[in-house]
């Protein structure tokens, strides 16, 4: 019985481990994005939290933007709290484009209207700048 888990359990990790991607599979590292903007929603979730941003280009068309974080846990203890986060508050953001050409983008470091700025990536995901 014992041997039954343990071996659920391994596979249980490996579908996990599978469905997580790498910094290289999604995004650009050639192609660094800054984006300021309207904080829209924040999604505290794992394997990578998301920060969706509402951003006027130069032709004034707003683009609403996905921005792949850390995980939750990572944002942590880092310093970063939920109520850091409230609909409409201002935010820079700098990370690098999806290859895909979408308005997604893989999150470095966030700055706050008031100068805190964290790092939003993770140290762990191969491929990263």
């Amino acid at each position: 019985m014992r041997l039954v888990l343990v071996a659920a359990g391994l596979f249980a990790a490996a579908g996990s481990v599978a469905a997580h991607h790498s910094f290289t599979a999604e995004f650009d590292a050639t192609k660094p994005v800054k984006l300021r903007g309207t904080l829209t929603k924040m999604e505290w979730i794992n394997p990578h939290g998301w920060i969706y941003i509402d951003v006027t280009g130069e032709d004034g068309k707003v683009v609403n933007w996905g921005i792949e974080a850390g995980a939750p846990n990572g944002l942590l203890r880092r310093g970063l709290r939920r109520t850091d986060f409230p609909i409409g508050v201002e935010v820079v953001i700098e990370g690098y484009r999806a290859k895909d050409g979408t308005a997604k983008a893989n999150g470095q470091k966030v700055t706050f209207a008031d100068g805190r700025n964290f790092f939003l990536g993770s140290s762990l995901e191969a491929g990263a700048p």
